[in-house]
């Protein structure tokens, strides 16, 4: 496939990350134009075409030498072009697969973002060389990418992979943006984390820093870094719900490795350490040798796995 090219699109609410890459996965340029969410979303596709286009133009590249288009959703998608519904788009039941591949010529495969994600990682990032592959995001919320046999797993109506939802605490009264109780990403994610801190410090007479200001995740891991007793404790409980939480994926998927991303992995690998314990005690013992990594490719993530994405459709 010598000279292909293939088109990697990461749709966001605020921009549209695309970029145009070799097969191997080389990046060749990227670039960003802004997401037009007014009147539903009506004008995305066509932007992202006329985008599309005018790169090739532009690099005087022969139609019949791009191989086609991925592209990234914020929601489900179900065979690989139909988006269920992207709430922050305004989309509800949405080709965009085959509006997209009309516009522009050329086929087209959507993903779920996240899976997508996860895709990209195990090419190219941290996930590289690993066929079964769990990537997890902690962000603002817990996403999460299933990679199984180096395949996006979907699940029957492409909402697969959504471990922030996995219920795991019983005694919980704040509700997870979900409308469920006790989710997985009310104590994993960026925001967990401030969370589970909060209650440990009003469960405690200790001096701490946290307690004179407005904190972040981010000021509560460098609180415990500094030696203050109370945030230590807070990552430490932090650490057990994230185990305890990647031990059941890990029981249920039997992944080669986990691959963890998003702002919180800023930590580094002491996020590794923090979780392992809780892990280790609670995962299914067969499954506990996995193999850890923190994810490498950034924001770049999106755009590769969906150029995988269309690289593995037209491979098939």
């Amino acid at each position: 496939m010598e000279n292909k090219v293939i088109f990697g699109i990461d749709l966001g609410g605020t921009t549209i990350k695309m970029g145009l890459f070799g097969t191997e996965g080389e990046s060749i340029s990227d670039w960003e134009i802004p997401t037009r969410t007014e009147g539903a979303g009506r004008y995305i596709l066509a932007d992202m075409a006329e985008a599309v286009k005018k790169t090739v133009a532009e690099r005087n590249i022969a139609g019949q030498d791009v191989l086609g288009i991925g592209l990234g959703v914020p929601g489900a998608v179900v065979d690989e072009s139909l988006v269920a519904q992207a709430v922050n788009l305004g989309w509800k039941d949405v080709d965009a697969g085959n509006e997209l591949s009309q516009y522009t010529g050329f086929p087209v495969a959507v993903g779920n973002d996240a899976n997508v994600a996860a895709l990209g990682e195990s090419w190219l990032g941290g996930g590289k060389g690993f066929k079964n592959m769990l990537l997890v995001t902690l962000g603002t919320g817990v996403g999460g990418g299933i990679i199984v046999d180096g395949r996006i797993l979907t699940g029957s109506i492409g909402a697969g992979g959504e471990i922030g939802h996995m219920h795991i605490e019983d005694n919980e009264t704040e509700p997870c943006g979900c409308g469920n109780y006790g989710c997985f990403e009310e104590y994993a994610s960026a925001t967990g984390a401030v969370r589970v801190a909060k209650r440990v410090l009003a469960e405690s007479r200790e001096e701490s820093a946290l307690r004179m200001t407005n904190f972040t995740c981010k000021d509560l891991f460098d609180a415990a870094a500094n030696g203050d007793v109370v945030a230590k404790k807070a990552i430490a409980k932090y650490g057990d719900y994230l185990g305890k939480g990647l031990a059941i994926c890990a029981s249920v998927l039997n992944p080669e490795a986990i691959v963890l991303g998003g702002g919180v992995t800023k930590a580094g690998n002491i996020l590794i350490d923090l979780l392992k314990p809780s892990f280790n005690k609670c995962v299914f013992p067969p499954c506990r040798d996995v193999t850890w990594a923190l994810a490498t490719l950034g924001n770049q993530a999106g755009i590769v796995g969906a150029a995988k994405l269309i690289l593995d459709k037209v491979s098939r």
